[in-house]
């Protein structure tokens, strides 16, 4: 080859190893030049520095932002606190490590009227975060039909017949575009292109979105040339990104997977501070001290760090290791008597493990999809049970994991340890749209409620005026996608009632309830629940004592099978496993 027309070819087509225009800048920087008073704005997750950034930034100032955000917990709540924010668009609100459950500055917020709740459903918002950065005007959705959201919610949500002569009715949601979305990912260059980590949960149709951009935190500022070579994990490119900012540990005190990328190293969820968060939000006072120490207190992220400690952030890193629950594992077991007697709760995992067990089999289910909590361990119960059957089975959870087989040691739904193990990582949209009610869709939803009524219509959102639960999140999702549902809940008249009194979900897929104290079922041609099976107690009881029982602890008029079954008591293998998922007693202890 001719060497002028070599030396041609090598200027032209040479692929430099940094690229484009240069928006790395400091912390503060970024949230000065970028966010202004009024805005609304989308949190994608894992944006602790980011978060704690625009507080320090705005505390005092009453700047009546707009959030966005499937959850409105831990962190967030400083933005209600500080009368940061005048409107609140989630799934849910309140306290979510352990267990969620309410928070009172959210009830302090929701009854005063000092914030408006605009109450969604994980997925939805997720689609119409789609419908925005496609530029469509709204998007069709299966969810919120025949709940209380969908009154609630009339200015962006519509229900039509299908133009197409079907019989299905179908959801219409409007569009939502932020201004702002902020976003920690793992790697960027300075340009913008960004490595979000995976499960995606809500994927980056927030910052595909946003009016006005996106500002970007990240673990490592790399060159260009690194995200070439790992081109299929960006998410974000750099067109949409208004600055980038270097931040390690920027998730702190969510975690980040490392993505299978050997040059970073991932750090889990860190669920002491998540509980110094919960804790200290449950007293107003306590709260504030929290904020100044922690986020007012620190003049940067990099004093924030120094003050969490080396030697904590090492710990994470090495929590979020493969085999780390192995460890965990071994470290919790002189503490758990796995001789001791079952308690109700107990009981109430392991019954419901093997009715989700049974009804897979005979019915034919080959994913689960299930909520938080008590409901989360019987659907790990259930899995292993088929397991040892030879029935092939898949686990689902919301924020995209497929395909895991939980492990010892941590009960949460979303625990790092369970990552490892998955066979495919995805997002909100494809867990909770295609899998659970896609057109190839094989999935039995298991949900919890903080109330239920006779015909299966589950409340966690609010008994409105009065008290906020927490919301949706994806239970709404699941029993309008999923072809049958299972719900779990403790037995008394203020979980079960007559009717209840804000619809979060319809209780049309809904088949079965498992309590503490029993199984009820909908029997062939019944919208209403009837109790099947009871779960003894105490001393040998008799079935007589256990349905006067059960009556007692029923908002409506008690109906029983005519061959009512007794439920055996837990085995010890039984009793072993389920104290091996949870060894603190985080969600069974009574």
């Amino acid at each position: 080859m001719d060497d002028e027309l070599k030396a041609f070819i090598d200027r032209k087509f040479h692929i430099p190893a940094l690229e484009g225009e240069d928006k790395t800048c400091p912390l503060g920087e970024a949230v000065r030049k970028n966010v202004r008073q009024g805005m609304s704005l989308h949190f994608a997750g894992r944006s602790g520095a980011l978060f704690y950034q625009l507080v320090r930034e705005f505390w005092g100032k009453k700047p009546d932002f707009t959030v966005i955000s499937p959850y409105i917990s831990a962190l967030l709540l400083a933005l209600i606190r500080g009368g940061l924010m005048k409107k609140a668009v989630t799934s849910f609100a309140g306290n979510t490590y352990p267990a969620p459950g309410p928070n009172p500055i959210v009830q302090k917020a929701y009854v005063s009227g000092a914030i408006e709740f605009e109450n969604w459903t994980m997925l939805t918002i997720a689609q119409r975060l789609m419908a925005g950065a496609l530029d469509w005007e709204f998007i069709p959705t299966r969810s919120l039909i025949g709940s209380s959201m969908a009154e609630e919610n009339k200015g962006s949500f519509a229900i039509i017949g299908s133009p197409f002569g079907g019989g299905e009715k179908t959801g219409l949601l409007k569009a939502l575009r932020p201004d702002i979305t902020f976003v920690h990912g793992l790697a960027a260059d300075r340009s913008g292109n960004t490595i979000l980590p995976y499960p995606l949960h809500i994927d980056a149709y927030g910052a595909w979105a946003a009016r006005e951009g996106v500002i970007v935190s990240v673990e490592h500022i790399v060159p260009t040339d690194y995200i070439r070579s790992h081109s299929h994990l960006v998410r974000i490119p750099s067109y949409m990104v208004k600055a980038v900012v270097e931040v390690p540990y920027g998730a702190h005190p969510g975690g980040l997977p490392n993505c299978g990328l050997p040059q970073f190293e991932g750090y889990f969820d860190d669920y002491e501070f998540a509980t110094l968060i919960r804790d200290a939000s449950m007293d107003e006072s306590r709260f504030m001290g929290f904020i100044n120490e922690w986020i007012l207190g620190c003049k940067d992220h990099g004093q924030y760090l120094e003050k969490i400690g080396k030697d904590r952030l090492r710990y994470l890193k090495d929590k979020a290791k493969p085999h780390s629950w192995v460890i965990e594992t071994m470290g919790a077991i002189p503490q758990v008597e796995f001789q001791k007697e079952s308690n109700p709760l107990e009981r109430l995992v392991i019954a419901g493990g093997r009715y989700i067990a049974d009804i897979c089999q005979s019915r034919g289910y080959r994913t689960i999809l299930s909520g938080v909590g008590l409901a989360n361990l019987a659907s790990w119960m259930a899995v292993y049970r088929l397991t040892d059957l030879k029935y092939d089975v898949d686990l689902v959870a919301e924020n995209g994991m497929y395909g895991y087989l939980p492990r010892s040691s941590d009960p949460t739904i979303f625990s790092m340890h369970s990552l490892h193990s998955c066979k495919m990582l995805t997002n909100i949209e494809t867990a909770l749209g295609v899998l659970a009610g896609g057109s190839a869709s094989s999935c039995l939803g298991v949900l919890g409620a903080a109330q239920i009524d006779n015909h299966g219509n589950g409340n966690s959102t609010k008994i409105p005026n009065v008290f906020y639960i927490v919301g949706s999140g994806g239970s709404n999702d699941v029993a309008s996608a999923c072809r049958e549902v299972v719900v779990f809940a403790a037995a008394g008249r203020e979980r079960l009632v007559k009717d209840v009194p804000y619809i979060t979900y319809p209780g049309d897929h809904v088949t079965a309830l498992i309590t503490d104290v029993g199984i009820f079922e909908k029997p062939e041609g019944k919208d209403t629940l009837v109790l099947t099976s009871y779960i003894p107690y105490g001393t040998a009881i008799r079935e007589e004592e256990a349905i006067r029982g059960i009556s007692r602890l029923v908002g409506w008029e008690l109906e029983v099978a005519p061959q009512l079954k007794k439920i055996d008591l837990p085995s010890y293998e039984e009793k072993m496993m389920i104290r091996l998922f949870d060894p603190q007693g985080l969600y069974t202890k009574v």
